[in-house]
């Protein structure tokens, strides 16, 4: 059952999905003292931001000077969220070297998200991802509601394989696919996988974002690893959440993933007890306990850190 091997990359994205719903926005100094903390810990991907109007998400306003403001380290990917051609040309000027444009695979989130059908979104992101490659951007094309939807339930696969179909034909570098409101089961995420590698190019990376809502993250990320993935989005202290499920928590915790991983022989060349750290801090922020599980344990003996 577990014969898989080789390193995982995580990308961190608490500084994007997870701060994007907080009523306490961090300041400059802030989030550039977490990216710090972060590449120390070991994070060779992380997610600093999204470009989108700072009237609709007051959290991601600064998102232009973080980049500006960063001293970029060797080995680290900074990694950013665009909607449109308006956030393209805002991460262009600053040098984003790795983005994420996503379409949702449910025409009511689609709908509720961007006033426009699946395939009239599909229409206007394809100019932007074409632009973002031809200025030698890495373009990661996410499809959303992947496993299901918070406004209408089951999402057909077929419906997922063809948009995965769309962005491959694209030629982008990587797919991911997105269970936005927590709704997906292992032995959907494993059929999901295989389904969509079935149909996009060998050289397309497939990677998995994924909530917890119920509880069920880290075994999804399981089934995701049995099914050949090796890329998957997680936020510290388990930040963020679907905003269309009552109650619902947010990512898997970065350091909760870690350590599973690290447990289960795989490499992710991250210390989670650093992350545990940075989780603790980010709670003193916020002024509340995260639901992230590793940062309120202590250290089991001869833990790998």
């Amino acid at each position: 059952m577990f014969g898989f091997g080789d390193a995982v990359l995580i990308e961190d994205e608490f500084l994007r999905d997870g701060l994007q719903n907080e009523a306490r926005v961090l300041s400059l100094a802030e989030k550039l003292g977490f990216v710090r903390g972060l590449e120390e810990a070991g994070l060779r991907r992380i997610q600093l931001g999204s470009f989108v109007k700072p009237s609709r998400v007051p959290q991601m306003a600064d998102t232009d000077a973080l980049f500006a403001a960063l001293e970029r380290r060797p080995g680290v990917t900074y990694s950013a969220l665009v909607l449109n051609m308006a956030g393209l040309e805002r991460a262009l000027a600053v040098a984003v070297p790795h983005l994420s444009i996503s379409v949702s695979a449910s025409e009511s989130h689609s709908r509720a998200n961007l006033n426009k059908s699946i395939d009239e979104a599909l229409a206007g992101i394809a100019p932007v991802i074409e632009r973002a490659l031809a200025a030698g951007v890495a373009v990661r094309a996410g499809i959303q509601s992947a496993f299901g939807c918070g406004y209408e339930g089951r999402v057909a696969p077929e419906r997922v394989v063809a948009i995965a179909r769309s962005f491959s034909a694209l030629g982008v570098h990587e797919i991911n696919l997105a269970d936005t409101a927590g709704l997906g089961n292992p032995r959907q995420v494993f059929e999901l996988v295989g389904a969509v590698r079935d149909v996009v190019r060998p050289q397309a990376a497939l990677s998995l974002h994924l909530h917890d809502t119920r509880g069920l993250g880290l075994a999804n990320m399981v089934a995701g690893l049995q099914a050949g993935v090796r890329i998957f989005d997680a936020a510290l202290g388990g930040l963020g959440g679907c905003p269309f499920i009552p109650a619902a928590s947010g990512n898997i915790a970065t350091e909760d993933a870690v350590f599973a991983l690290e447990e289960m022989g795989l490499s992710t060349g991250i210390d989670w007890q650093a992350l545990a750290t940075l989780a603790r801090r980010l709670e003193g922020l916020l002024g509340r306990r995260l639901p992230g599980r590793m940062a309120h344990i202590a250290a089991p003996e001869g833990a790998t850190r």
